[in-house]
């Protein structure tokens, strides 16, 4: 592992150098299965009367933990060049992109460019290196307490990204205020959000797609998530009767994401959904952007468990209060994000 970040090409210098094999490094353990099975993913029309909205938005969340959002007032070629931005900047010589490529983890850093995972300073080659995922990724850290430090954006794509940003924080709370109103509860009930983290995703074509993952099977740890993506495809959800089915891309929608975060304020109403991507082409590339949406505050003090309003003598409380360091490092432990990540907090059932 160490050995391929040092070379700063990434998945994108593989595919430059003309490998027609998958290295160790990329090759799944098991290939990854598609049931044929069509799965039309539900969709919410922004446009409707907010009620309406509302009571979509509690019925998808409640039942797949997923949907996708039209009319959601982010311009079509808004998305189209943060999509266009991250490609060209991936799609640039190798001199160009490698000056940005990092090659140890700090967690202070706002911006990394590179094939994840990446090892921190303190590591040793691990004696089984991990799964590497079929991809480079331009990640973003957002501080909510001051403007951020966009030095670290490549200048090519630094204006698009910081101004889709913007717009789909404007979404994000209007995605919000409909998750907490489903759950009959007001928005301030989470205090201020934020667009934390800016996940930009390039995966190559693959010289043997069945082979490798572009992300593997997790779920996402904060309240929520916009993901805007091409129209390649590969985003795969898994089913209750764990099947994993193909989430088509829809032209001019947003999916939203429920996160574990959610999950637990909810008190189980909302869920949170297993997703991953595989590999769809050996001739196309695919461009996705996620925008993560957590609470501002979440430092060692602030605590989130189920919310009051949400736990009666019927449903009592189904996990113990948390932070989000607390559940972070649960998920680092485990190795990677599974919905049993929740399970060291569930309180038991009598």
């Amino acid at each position: 592992m160490f050995n391929f970040h040092e070379t700063r090409a990434g998945v994108r210098g593989l595919v430059e150098s003309g490998v027609t094999t998958v290295p160790p490094l990329f090759v799944a353990p098991t290939p990854p299965v598609t049931s044929p099975r069509r799965f039309s993913l539900p969709s919410v029309d922004l446009s409707l009367p907010r009620a309406r909205a509302a009571v979509l938005v509690r019925a998808f969340a409640r039942s797949y933990g997923i949907f996708q959002v039209t009319s959601h007032g982010v311009p079509p070629g808004a998305v189209a060049s943060a999509l266009y931005a991250i490609r060209a900047f991936n799609e640039q010589p190798f001199a160009a992109r490698s000056r940005f490529y990092t090659t140890e983890a700090h967690a202070s850093r706002a911006v990394t460019y590179a094939t994840v995972p990446i090892p921190r300073p303190t590591d040793d080659e691990p004696a089984t290196a991990p799964l590497m995922c079929w991809r480079d990724s331009l990640l973003v850290r957002f501080d909510h307490r001051q403007d951020p430090d966009v030095r670290g954006i490549p200048t090519m794509c630094r204006d698009t990204l910081l101004e889709y940003r913007y717009m789909l924080t404007s979404l994000g709370w209007k995605v919000a205020d409909l998750l907490l109103e489903g759950l009959g509860v007001g928005a301030e009930r989470l205090g201020e959000l934020g667009g934390c983290l800016m996940q930009c995703h390039y995966h190559p074509p693959c010289p043997e797609p069945g082979r490798v993952l572009g992300s593997r099977e997790h779920t996402d740890a904060g309240l929520f998530t916009v993901l805007a993506q091409d129209g390649v495809g590969g985003l795969q959800v898994r089913l209750d009767d764990g099947d994993w089915v193909d989430v088509a891309p829809v032209p001019g929608a947003l999916l939203v994401n429920v996160g574990d975060l959610l999950k637990v304020v909810s008190n189980d109403e909302y869920k949170s959904m297993e997703h991953r991507v595989v590999s769809k082409s050996t001739q196309e590339a695919r461009v996705s952007i996620a925008l993560f949406f957590n609470p501002v505050k979440h430092g060692k003090s602030d605590f989130f468990g189920p919310l009051p309003e949400l736990v009666t003598a019927e449903k009592p409380a189904r996990y113990r209060s948390l932070t989000w360091i607390q559940m972070l490092d649960n998920r680092s432990d485990l190795g990677h994000a599974k919905p049993s990540s929740l399970d060291h907090f569930r309180i038991p059932l009598n």
